[in-house]
């Protein structure tokens, strides 16, 4: 699962993406526009079975004609790797057997931003803590597409 071969993907130049920050009960989810320049928090999915979860996935992408999934893989400060990032690597194995294409992309920092994102546009605490797995996710998007952007300017 190399980003670093992702760059041209989807029909008709199309970068619709997905974007998930998955955790042990609820999947954010975010998608990018077709160009691949904005991502917008989507949804937020309460998990049931491994199963269940990866075919809500499949539907997604599908409706949505996404062309892959950026996962956010959960990382300590010093780049190591817990528990949660292993079962985040499961979960993402699990799709790419699905048949879809899964990029794994480093989350760090990405609910901090998203909580201070929330904050800051004056919502309810509890509307902003139902939405922030959904927000997370498009941090999560946002910093890949950026990644690509400024990839594709070297």
């Amino acid at each position: 699962m190399s980003l670093e071969n992702f760059v041209d993907v989807g029909n008709d130049n199309s970068l619709r993406l997905l974007g998930l920050d998955v955790g042990d009960r609820r999947i954010g989810v975010a998608v990018s526009d077709p160009t691949g320049c904005v991502a917008t928090p989507m949804e937020i999915y309460t998990r049931r079975t491994q199963e269940a979860d990866v075919t809500h996935i499949d539907a997604l992408c599908r409706d949505l004609e996404a062309s892959a999934v950026v996962v956010g893989l959960p990382k300590n400060m010093n780049g190591s790797e817990g528990p949660q990032a292993e079962k985040t690597r499961e979960f993402a194995d699990a799709l790419a057997d699905h048949g879809i294409r899964v990029w794994l992309w480093d989350e760090r920092l990405s609910t901090v931003e998203a909580t201070r994102r929330r904050e800051g546009r004056g919502r309810r605490r509890k509307s902003r803590q139902e939405r922030l797995d959904a927000e997370a996710a498009a941090v999560i998007l946002e910093t890949y597409l950026d990644h690509l952007r400024l990839k594709g300017k070297q």
